[in-house]
């Protein structure tokens, strides 16, 4: 019941936002984000640097369900700008060619896109949210643990906590990993994505299957892996906005640019975890960072 009502919810505010815009305001441009925290401090970001240099008023529609629901709002023209990820060519958008090569990746997203939807999908912002396995940080270093490989030699010790959906995909969850990296842990415990950070820093399991750009790294002072043979695909961050907006203003590309390869993952780790641990705004930490490199002023 509260997943209909919150459903309904977004769906009016897109019509309501859509009337706005056929009302004559022209001189607008809505940015939608997704319920995760990056992608609100992003926005905050997107809107600072438009409105510091322009006439242009932009407005931010928070916790939209999915990318999905982003990209359908996009395309209506509901929203002119969000933060996408290159893997979401893998949902069924259009014709791919299947590959987890990145630069690959990120060429099918950006012509796909293009061609499908009208959309601008630019450069990566720097970091990926995606997969990655992680253990505390006195385990990597006591071990020597740098990459996933790394971690073979003791697996038969190892107690792994992970999602309870990723064990069960027979593609790309637990049985292709075992096949691709050849490791098999010792002990395997189902929990809720949520729950992984604390089990792994209260020493519950060993390893387990976290997001790699999560607040909760920081805060429980975890370490993740290189997946040094690439078994999860890429889901490198990009701004993406549709092309009739940088027709009108080709101005807000130029504008956003700086960002464009300056954000790196621990970097994100750091503003996330802002939010959601110190509790601070999505803008606040948003302002506070472009003051800090200079791209605005006020």
């Amino acid at each position: 019941m509260h997943k209909i009502k919150f459903t309904l919810m977004m769906c009016c505010v897109l019509v309501l936002t859509a009337l706005t815009t056929a009302c004559g305001k022209n001189n607008q441009l809505t940015i939608g984000t997704q319920t995760y925290t990056e992608t609100k401090i992003l926005a905050e970001m997107y809107k600072a640097l438009i409105e510091d240099q322009t006439d242009i008023q932009v407005n931010i529609i928070p916790d939209l369900a999915s990318s999905s629901l982003v990209i359908n709002a996009m395309k209506r023209n509901d929203l002119q700008m969000a933060t996408l990820y290159t893997g979401e060519i893998f949902n069924n958008h259009f014709p791919i060619d299947e590959t987890k090569d990145r630069e690959k990746v990120l060429k099918q997203a950006q012509e796909g896109f293009d061609r499908y939807f009208q959309f601008t999908w630019l450069k990566p912002l720097g970091f990926e949210n995606t997969y990655a396995f992680t253990v505390r940080k006195d385990l990597a270093e006591s071990k020597g643990y740098k990459k996933i490989s790394d971690v073979q030699k003791d697996m038969g010790s190892m107690k792994l906590g992970v999602d309870t959906t990723w064990l069960e995909r027979s593609t790309d969850g637990y049985p292709a990993f075992s096949k691709a990296y050849g490791i098999k842990f010792g002990q395997v415990f189902p929990m809720e994505v949520s729950l992984v950070y604390s089990a792994v820093a209260d020493k519950q399991v060993d390893i387990v299957l976290a997001y790699s750009t999560d607040s909760r790294l920081k805060a429980y002072k975890l370490q993740t892996l290189e997946d040094d043979k690439q078994f999860f695909p890429p889901y490198d961050a990009s701004p993406v906005l549709r092309k009739d907006l940088l027709e009108k203003h080709p101005e807000v590309q130029k504008l956003i640019s700086p960002l464009i390869g300056a954000l790196d993952a621990d970097t994100m780790i750091s503003l996330n975890y802002q939010v959601d641990i110190e509790k601070r705004s999505e803008r606040e930490v948003a302002l506070e960072y472009l003051k800090k490199k200079g791209l605005i002023k006020s």
